[in-house]
């Protein structure tokens, strides 16, 4: 893969015939590097003879030695982007164009259209910046003569159809459009001089108060004592409508913040408290582990202590018994049979031998 050429080869390139801008002339090329060039009054020198060229002539081309000279005029105050598409069409109406712009004084224009916001070197200045332009006329006369066309070897005209009413004439272009010197650009709809101005004007307020802030005096502004005081007042009641919009934008941006931290630590909360009742449920609920300890424990006492029958009567217990004589208990011979139980004698018997055991037992122990 080459590496990209430098713009010195470029340049030594261009300079040298390559064909690396096959529409461009050399002045076109010059333009884009550096300012345009003013004319000058002696008019145009060209080395080779400047034969005159019909439109088609012109739209199939010419020698690069040969561009295609088309002029455009106008004030150009507050130079804007519909007086730059006007030139980018009057640039590129013909392969080969070298544009000329001619540039009205102040005493012209405001002899005939009006005061000027810019002055004539201001705007010869932004003309020369403008990348289609490649030579700039300063003091452009308001009507174009035969003499000015051949001092200049201007080919064509380019400006809008639009007749132009000015200097007492219902269009200063019709002398060039019936010599067939005239090519038409458009308009571009929405910008335009007069409509900057009246913006600046209907919005007069704001920008005195702006620039009263940026340090403008009311003196250079052409502002009154009172209307001073007023705008001043104006600034400091917007500045504080500022502060407490910024604070209050802030206290909502906070506001958020710990909405956001307390909804965060709400929902750890809760977390938190599902994990620990899961936790005490496996523990402590009915099959959690800790039943299981004290079953397992409870078998485990079970088999470690001695066996002792619930049902063993008091007459049973060892402490009774040493302090009781066999021999007052009758023997287990000289005792009747026992009796069917379904025999009601025998029930009887029953119940006065256990009588007399009863009796006999509490005499010993007393």
């Amino acid at each position: 893969m080459e590496a990209p050429a430098s713009i010195g080869t470029l340049h030594s390139q261009c300079c040298s015939g390559f064909n690396l801008f096959p529409r461009l002339s050399p002045f076109c090329v010059q333009a884009l590097r550096e300012p345009a060039a003013f004319a000058k009054s002696t008019g145009c020198e060209l080395e080779v003879p400047h034969e005159k060229l019909t439109i088609a002539q012109a739209k199939r081309g010419t020698p690069a030695h040969r561009p295609v000279r088309v002029y455009a005029d106008g004030i150009f105050d507050l130079f804007h982007s519909g007086h730059a598409r006007a030139l980018m069409q009057a640039k590129n109406v013909f392969p080969n164009t070298h544009l000329i712009v001619g540039v009205c004084s102040d005493e012209l224009t405001h002899k005939f259209k009006g005061y000027t916001v810019m002055t004539e070197d201001e705007r010869y200045d932004a003309l020369r910046h403008c990348r289609y332009v490649d030579e700039v006329v300063r003091d452009a006369p308001w009507t174009l003569t035969t003499e000015f066309l051949k001092l200049h070897k201007i080919d064509f005209v380019a400006h809008d159809d639009i007749p132009y009413t000015s200097a007492g004439s219902e269009d200063v272009y019709k002398h060039i459009k019936e010599a067939g010197m005239f090519v038409a650009t458009q308009r571009t709809e929405g910008i335009s001089t007069s409509d900057l101005i009246t913006r600046i004007v209907r919005d007069y307020d704001i920008y005195v108060r702006r620039n009263l802030q940026r340090g403008y005096t009311a003196r250079e502004l052409n502002v009154g004592f009172i209307n001073e005081k007023k705008y001043r007042l104006q600034n400091q009641v917007d500045k504080m409508k500022e502060t407490v919009r910024t604070v209050e934008e802030k206290s909502k941006h906070l506001v958020h913040r710990v909405e956001e931290k307390s909804q965060d630590l709400i929902h750890k909360w809760e977390e938190k408290s599902r994990e620990f009742i899961s936790n005490f449920l496996e523990l402590f609920g009915p099959d959690g582990a800790w039943h299981v300890i004290q079953e397992r424990s409870g078998r485990m006492l079970q088999a470690l202590s001695p066996y002792t029958s619930p049902r063993a009567s008091p007459s049973s217990s060892p402490t009774r018994t040493r302090s009781v004589s066999p021999d007052s208990f009758p023997s287990s011979a000289s005792a009747s049979p026992p009796s069917s139980p379904s025999s009601p004698s025998s029930r009887k018997k029953g119940k006065r031998s256990s009588f007399r055991a009863a009796s006999t037992y509490s005499r010993h122990v007393q």
